[in-house]
């Protein structure tokens, strides 16, 4: 994958935020997606050797649309300045999220702001097994990585309800959101070991990723 050709598209592509842009440069749009889908494609292959549980996502299916949701977001432009894409894609499973664009780029996982049925059900998890989840985002290496949960800036000022304002892990059971993240910079993405990075960040997570996974499918 040229990810120096993906980067060089989405910057003109946010100079020139048009449709008639667009149409113009289609081939050229094409022929970057193209490319992602494939690298995808491999990251897929890759991923699934080293987690038995992994669901195998191809890159059409892991690709996110380049056109933002103008009905939900009317100000916003018509196109996107980044690629996205998740991998691991299963119902009820925390997200693998690649986010490669030109004001951050980034990989991400976790559970950003899930329905209320699957935030109850990682509640009892953390209610009931709080320690383990603690002692895997404790865990030195993790740490150096992903640093602290995303702040979504949404948690609860009280308890949920069904919890006590004294539980011992009260301030995981106010959050809506369960979820990590690594910052990449453009040089790390286009560096020869780019793929090798993805695999290291994806098995840092994968513990991390397993308990709200097995806390939510409850």
């Amino acid at each position: 994958m040229d990810f120096e050709k993906l980067y060089a598209f989405l910057k003109e592509l946010q100079q020139n935020n048009s449709k008639e842009w667009m149409d113009a440069n289609r081939k050229r749009y094409e022929e970057v997606r193209d490319s992602y889908i494939s690298w995808l494609n491999t990251m897929d292959l890759k991923l699934a050797k080293i987690d038995p549980d992994y669901s195998s996502t191809t890159g059409k299916q892991a690709i996110n649309r380049i056109n933002n949701n103008l009905m939900y977001h009317p100000h916003k432009p018509i196109y996107k300045d980044h690629f996205g894409a998740g991998l691991d894609k299963e119902n009820k499973q925390s997200d693998f999220y690649i986010h490669l664009g030109i004001r951050e780029s980034f990989i991400a996982g976790g559970f950003y702001k899930p329905k209320p049925s699957i935030l109850k059900s990682i509640r009892q998890g953390i209610d009931y097994n709080g320690e383990e989840f603690n002692k895997i985002r404790n865990k030195k290496s993790f740490k150096a990585l992903f640093g602290e949960l995303t702040d979504d800036g949404d948690s609860l000022k009280t308890a949920p309800k069904g919890y006590s304002q004294e539980h011992k892990h009260i301030e995981l059971l106010r959050r809506k959101t369960f979820a990590i993240r690594v910052e990449l910079t453009e040089k790390e993405v286009l560096s020869a070991d780019f793929d090798d990075r993805v695999v290291e960040i994806y098995k840092e997570m994968l513990p991390f990723r397993n308990y709200l996974n097995k806390a939510a499918s409850v």
